[in-house]
């Protein structure tokens, strides 16, 4: 609103699929307090899309561009939104009309390559460190009513929400126990022999699975429970903590329950992380700052410094590199386990949550004697 060189600001409601509609909206006629109140509001205040552009659509956009005279173009998203952002650059160009594109990133699933990690994920990661602490703490409390707990996050074909869970652990007996991720194979067997040996050990077990982890076919354990695919032909799950909840009530022969925070992950305000929060309007700005600058169809990155303590300043890297490539978790991440994080993993997530997450309180087990 501050650059003399930008006239009107328009903004797409529910993403590519409302701007195919035309469904825009003027941003520079909102009431003057909205700004400082989007900071603390969660969820997409322009709505979102699961829309993939079909073979015409680009040359579409490209026509409802010339009718507006939009020239600079900032679209919000993951993987998805950089492919839609460099397949608009290249139908501009090919139909000669002059638009810049900087994609911005925002994704919990933390998947996006070239950066050190994305917008959104502290804020998610914070929340499932801090529900998988309350969960088993009403597991703990009671651990013979249900002794098995599964927990089930989001996050894709990438592990970093379920990496997660473990950033309130400070010793092996706390949970979570174990860590179930899609980059590695799921092993029935395995998987029972775990949960029975820290039963056996601790009396108590509590399990972080991500929704899309797979068994040795390939399949993913929610495929039971699957109610479709999205635009971007990604399987829609439901059932990956059921399965595993199945598997020991069925062989173990232990009474288990599971909890799926769900949309939770990734709107709770009550979890809003500070350096989150911060970074998510740093790339904001730096993406109109590199559309002054003459920059086209890239997107914003975020470096960490490598200096005492945690700051980040900003990059950019073409989005052709970008579009539809994911960032796996790291095997430098896990233990020889592959179901647990190493201390590197503190490292790199722990200063994205913002304020220190709490330590919880358990009195000493003094027993009375008589």
């Amino acid at each position: 609103m501050q650059q003399k060189r930008i006239g009107n600001i328009y903004g797409m409601l529910y993403g590519v699929e409302g701007l195919l509609k035309e469904d825009i909206i003027d941003l520079r006629r909102q009431p003057a307090n909205i700004w400082s109140r989007l900071l603390t509001t969660p969820s997409a205040a322009l709505g979102s899309c699961r829309y993939k552009l079909r073979d015409n659509d680009p040359e579409r956009v490209i026509a409802i561009f010339r009718r507006y005279n939009i020239r600079y173009l900032l679209y919000i998203g993951g993987n998805d939104s950089a492919d839609t952002t460099h397949r608009l650059i290249q139908a501009a160009q090919h139909l000669n009309y002059d638009l810049q594109a900087i994609s911005i990133p925002k994704t919990i699933d933390n998947d996006l390559p070239y950066t050190d990690h994305c917008p959104g994920y502290g804020s998610a990661a914070r929340f499932i460190a801090l529900a998988t602490m309350d969960s088993a703490m009403n597991t703990i409390s009671i651990p013979w009513h249900y002794p098995v707990k599964v927990i089930e996050t989001m996050g894709r074909d990438a592990g970093w929400l379920a990496a997660a869970s473990a950033l309130g652990k400070r010793d092996e007996f706390d949970p979570p126990h174990i860590i179930l991720l899609p980059e590695h194979t799921f092993e029935a067997e395995r998987y029972l022999a775990q949960v029975e040996a820290i039963y056996r050990r601790l009396g108590y077990v509590i399990i972080v699975a991500a929704e899309t982890i797979r068994d040795e076919q390939g399949q993913a354990l929610g495929a039971t429970g699957q109610v479709g695919t999205d635009a971007f032909q990604h399987p829609l799950l439901s059932g990956a903590a059921q399965y595993l909840v199945e598997l020991v009530k069925q062989y173990l022969k232990l009474r288990a329950r599971f909890d799926k925070p769900g949309d939770l992950q990734r709107m709770a305000s009550s979890c809003i992380s500070r350096s989150d929060q911060q970074e998510a309007y740093l790339v904001g700005q730096m993406g109109v700052q590199a559309l002054q600058d003459g920059e086209n169809d890239k997107m914003v990155t975020l470096i960490r410094r490598a200096e005492q303590g945690y700051t980040c300043t900003t990059g950019l890297v073409e989005l052709e590199k970008v579009a539809n490539v994911q960032h796996l978790l790291p095997e430098h991440y896990l233990d020889d386990s592959e179901t647990m994080v190493t201390p590197a993993f503190y490292d790199y997530a722990l200063p994205l949550l913002g304020d220190p997450l709490p330590h919880y309180a358990a009195l000493e087990k003094t027993r009375v004697r008589v």
